[in-house]
């Protein structure tokens, strides 16, 4: 830990790696979006590892779920983003995914938070944005966090710019984050390690830490 201006500044995980300086994310582990993916067991598999590490090391746990407007709601954006996800130029052949209060809309089953652990709703990609995380992280003196989930291409990097912007520290789990897009995902670790703005690490080594093993 090097210090300047007053301030400990952290440079490798060892550093951040303490109940007080980060929290986990866990993000969009949804029965609807793990669906879509090839490997989702495995991603579930990896995300489980992690949390219960975070658990036992006593780490704070935010979980994140994303959900789509209805129909009515909707406005260009959305519509936009829809039809490009869909392969369709019809807003009448548009199927509304990811509804509040729907099954596809849960957490899987593995993953189920606990009375000490919060879940936060979203409509947004990133999980600063029209959220409450960055106020309660801040409320609890936490200047880092480490994210899990799904998907990286999509959500996670996004996220990660965001929260830099508003000076946190991310710490991405790389065999922790899935996704569809193999080779977006390889892109984003390239401009993570280009920007400086991430570290990135695996299972094996976060929980290891945040377990004292």
């Amino acid at each position: 830990m090097r210090q300047g201006n007053g301030l400990d500044i952290p440079e490798t995980l060892d550093d951040l790696c303490t109940p007080d300086r980060m929290a986990l994310i866990v993000y969009d582990m949804q029965v609807g979006v793990l669906g879509q993916l090839p490997d989702g067991q495995e991603v579930v598999d990896r995300v489980v590892r992690v949390v219960e590490a975070a658990r036992r090391g006593g780490y704070p746990i935010i979980f994140l779920r994303h959900f789509f407007p209805p129909r009515r709601l909707t406005g260009t954006y959305g519509l936009r983003l829809l039809m490009s996800w869909q392969q369709t130029d019809s807003v009448d052949e548009l199927d509304f995914v990811l509804q509040r209060d729907t099954p596809p809309f849960e957490l899987v089953p593995e993953l189920v938070p606990r009375s000490d652990e919060l879940v936060l709703d979203k409509m947004s990609m990133s999980a600063f944005e029209g959220t409450a995380l960055a106020t309660l992280l801040r409320d609890l003196r936490i200047g880092s966090y480490a994210i899990a989930g799904v998907a990286l291409e999509i959500g996670i990097v996004p996220t990660v710019a965001h929260s830099t912007d508003l000076g946190f520290v991310p710490v991405v789990i790389s065999d922790a984050c899935g996704g569809r897009d193999k080779d977006a995902m390889a892109r984003a670790y390239d401009e993570f390690t280009f920007q400086g703005n991430a570290l990135v690490t695996d299972v094996a080594t976060i929980t290891g830490l945040m377990t004292g093993q």
